[in-house]
């Protein structure tokens, strides 16, 4: 992907120092503007003209004698910035030199996220790693992940297909917007392997604020892998750009986003014995169940997206108002997107050799041959070219009330109404035919709201619901309410935190109605039903946090063991209890996650008794402050279960019931660097590889994760 790195990054330094001269080039012409005027409209003679200083006479002449001139003062007057005067920042948000935030699809709110520029999760390169436990993933970076941890795996409501990588994709939900006094300028660049085989990450970061309330900013990543198992080559490229002002009444935020994924796709491999007893002298020479290079995946999604909001105060705005935030207000907004999602699927007809299928009667190995991944083969008998599409443009309208101040008891009160049109688009049978895709038209409009407040800094409240009247979708309702309570022991916060869901929600279009080479279903299926209970206990400055989600569906939708779709006739209960506390003596750090997650039937709803995430290393100053040094281990491991497969051509996972995997701790050794702006990356991934373990290196069914592998890079900067 990136075959000359050196061009790559002297590229990016000649963008950042462009990126660092805008504020002096407006600054020119603004002077050079001001000459002009001076040139045109002043009179020569105007002792505070500054342009009598520059003809042949440095004399005035008065009353008939020439006098020396009068000295100007050539004092260049600053010019003033209006301040970030916009309600959705207080007071210490506004401090910060720099700060990132996101904002909500259906309310006027925006949620604040850190800039991440520490050491504090630096040497975690995969993101799906990155929260609580991590995930079950298929392989490498690029490829599809799957939470362990039930209550944090995604519900996407539109093109389902993509759940798999929701870690690595923008969406309206997750575009970063910018606050910013200088010019932010930031790339990474990570690899790993021989060039053959190499894994790469790539991230770019370009912000700018042209004044305190307005900016932009492109976010560019590019991470996958050239696959160290057969045909398991990656690409994942995603990209947004998008534009925000957040002023004293009026807001806007805009953005575009481009993620587009190709996967090659090799079933995993033949036979668990493959990793477990037999060592191969390369990765790539492991035998797997897809066996041509043209069975591949490609992903392409483009989304446009703006809201706008205007504020209207309840009481007239003095001077010594710098927002209006304190203000009962009401505001009016609008939000549009357009959605489009695809995804080709190709794959050519063959078979594959399994030399350790079964054993006879005396405990031999008896191998099978001929052996074929998908059982039908509807369209075509000898390749497959399985094309869908599916748009959403979504519209809604809201009205936001303020009654006193938004930190109030009762601090917003939000309404709004909502029509999204969708258009699926298939390759059917009789597309032979007539050359056409069958394209089906839907639309579900609905009507939401919430309420929200705060007591003091002990007490925050809130509560939403929405619901969809009739139509496509028609009857889904979706309640939930949350209560925060924070008290203080020594000025240090102890949070106390609940949370309520209760949703009715109709299966996806594409769960209903699929033609393609390998599956076919037109099934109606009934509604899902879940309840969801939270409780968490969080003490921040001791790095401590405890919580318990309880989970009942009602008709669970779900892909079987034969990857066919599939609805469970009664309830499934899940609970789950989740412990983190980080410890430190000094500088050393053991930093301990831990999952415990228990469910009523498997079948439906498979997840590890256990899982967990350790990570114990040393930190300290190599040179004060300059140079801050960490190393050490981290570790995750499951106990076994029947985890999920992954599925090529539905690109799903599915609830197999024909191995388990797990009791293997997978552990890295890294040792990275800190150096003014400049964070030094170095790892050996996979170090216990052969060393300890059962040796069966797999967090989902029958795909191996990496064996071991050397990376190395750099994150850098530049903030002026």
């Amino acid at each position: 992907m990136f075959p000359k790195v050196l061009k790559k990054i002297l590229w990016i330094l000649l963008w950042g120092g462009l990126l660092a001269f805008p504020t002096l080039e407006a600054s020119a012409q603004f002077d050079a503007s001001a000459i002009l005027r001076n040139q045109n409209n002043q009179n020569p003679n105007d002792p505070n003209n500054p342009n009598n200083m520059l003809g042949s006479n440095p004399f005035q002449t008065q009353n008939g004698e020439e006098q020396p001139a009068m000295p100007t003062d050539s004092t260049k007057k600053k010019r003033l910035r209006k301040p970030l005067e916009s309600y959705f920042f207080n007071d210490s948000i506004r401090a910060l030199p720099n700060f990132s935030w996101t904002i909500s699809r259906d309310y006027n709110q925006v949620h604040i996220n850190p800039l991440d520029t520490t050491l504090a999760t630096f040497r975690i390169d995969y993101p799906f790693y990155k929260e609580g436990v991590g995930h079950a993933a298929v392989g490498a970076l690029g490829q599809a992940s799957l939470p362990y941890n039930y209550f944090e795996r995604p519900q996407y409501r539109d093109f389902s297909f993509a759940e798999g990588f929701d870690v690595y994709t923008y969406r309206m939900e997750n575009v970063p917007f910018y606050n910013l006094k200088r010019p932010y300028f930031h790339f990474m660049y990570l690899e790993s392997g021989q060039k053959k085989f190499r894994e790469e990450n790539f991230s770019l970061t370009l912000g700018h604020n042209i004044s305190p309330t307005t900016g932009f900013n492109v976010n560019y990543r590019s991470r996958g892998t050239k696959g160290l198992y057969e045909w398991s080559r990656t690409k994942n490229h995603n990209l947004s750009v998008a534009v925000s002002h957040t002023g004293k009444r009026y807001s806007v935020h805009a953005g575009f986003i481009n993620n587009h994924i190709e996967t090659r796709e090799n079933g995993g491999v033949v036979g668990e014995w493959a990793i477990r007893d037999t060592t191969f002298e390369m990765p790539s020479g492991v035998p797997m169940r897809l066996t041509s290079s043209q069975a591949t995946n490609i992903y392409r999604n483009n989304a446009f997206f703006v809201e706008q909001s205007y504020g209207i105060p309840l009481l007239p705005v003095t001077e010594s108002d710098f927002s209006i935030a304190n203000l009962p207000a009401v505001f009016i907004g609008h939000s549009f997107e357009y959605n489009s999602w695809s995804k080709v699927y190709k794959d050519v007809r063959g078979t594959y050799t399994d030399d350790r299928y079964e054993r006879d009667d005396k405990g031999n190995f008896v191998p099978a041959r001929d052996l074929e991944y998908y059982k039908n083969w509807f369209i075509n008998p000898t390749q497959t070219r399985d094309s869908i599409y599916e748009r959403v443009i979504s519209n809604r309208v809201f009205i936001q009330a303020q009654p006193w101040d938004r930190n109030g008891v009762v601090g917003t009160v939000n309404g709004g109404v909502g029509l999204d049109l969708h258009t699926y688009s298939q390759f059917r049978l009789d597309s032979y035919l007539n050359g056409k895709y069958e394209k089906v038209g839907k639309s579900s409009y609905f009507v939401y709201g919430s309420v929200e407040g705060k007591i003091k800094k002990y007490v925050d409240w809130g509560a939403d619901a929405k619901f969809y009247p009739s139509g496509y979708r028609g009857g889904d309702v979706s309640f939930g309410a949350n209560l925060a309570l924070t008290g203080y022991i020594r000025k240090r916060p102890l949070i106390l935190e609940g949370r309520f869901r209760m949703e009715t929600r109709s299966p996806d279009y594409w769960q209903e109605n699929l033609f393609s080479n390998h599956y076919v279903w037109l099934t109606p299926l009934r509604k899902e039903n879940e309840t969801r209970f939270e409780v968490a206990f969080r003490v921040p400055d001791y790095a401590f946090e405890v919580g318990v989600w309880q989970g009942i569906v009602t008709d669970k939708i779900y892909y079987g063991a034969d990857s066919q779709i599939a609805q469970d006739n009664g309830s499934v209960s899940v609970t789950s209890v989740y412990a983190r506390k980080d410890f430190r003596i000094a500088g050393l750090h053991l930093d301990h996650k831990v999952l415990l997650q228990w469910s009523t039937n498997h079948r439906v709803i498979p997840v590890p008794l256990v899982s967990a995430f350790l990570s114990y290393y040393y930190e300290f100053w190599a040179v004060r402050n300059v140079l801050r040094v960490q190393f050490g281990v981290d570790g995750h491991f499951n106990t076994r279960y029947y985890a999920p497969g992954y599925n090529p051509a539905l690109s799903e996972f599915f609830n197999q019931r024909e191995i388990e995997v797990g009791n293997y701790p997978y552990m890295d050794l890294f040792l990275m660097g800190k150096w003014k702006r400049m964070r030094i990356f170095l790892k050996y991934q996979h170090i216990n590889r052969g060393l300890f373990g059962n040796g069966e290196y797999f967090a989902i069914a029958k795909y191996p994760l990496n064996p071991g592998m050397f990376k190395m890079g750099i994150s850098w900067g530049f903030y002026d």
